[in-house]
């Protein structure tokens, strides 16, 4: 009912910038939060960033200075600007969303997952 749709993966050399969004559809009343993670292959999936409703903001270490991330609430999307990519940043990166949906149950958070978009970065 609920669905993430990632886009603005691509190949892209060190150095070099990507801005990824992704944008929710469906039955829903509010988003609490909004972020990215990402896996590489024979790696466990991490974070690497999250924005709440509020516009707090957290970050992995690993790209904290050169990622960041938003969020635009009235459209329910999230972007991830990347820059100064390095080629460890190669992975899938999954878009996710705690919300719920409806407001008889807007205490209550679910989650939902986007199928991933893949970064590559050449050395």
């Amino acid at each position: 009912q609920v669905q993430l749709v990632e886009s603005g993966g691509g190949l892209v050399q060190a150095g070099g910038s990507l801005r990824l969004s992704c944008a929710a559809s469906g039955k829903i009343f509010s988003i609490n939060a909004m972020g990215w993670h990402r896996q590489a292959p024979g790696k466990q999936r991490e974070l690497v960033a999250a924005i709440t409703s509020g516009g707090s903001t957290n970050y992995a270490d690993s790209v904290k200075g050169r990622f960041t991330v938003s969020r635009d609430n009235a459209k329910n999307t999230v972007y991830l600007q990347m820059n100064s990519l390095k080629p460890e940043d190669t992975a899938v990166y999954y878009c996710n969303a705690d919300y719920s949906s409806s407001w008889l149950s807007r205490n209550r958070y679910l989650e939902v997952w986007g199928l991933g978009t893949l970064v590559t970065v050449s050395s």
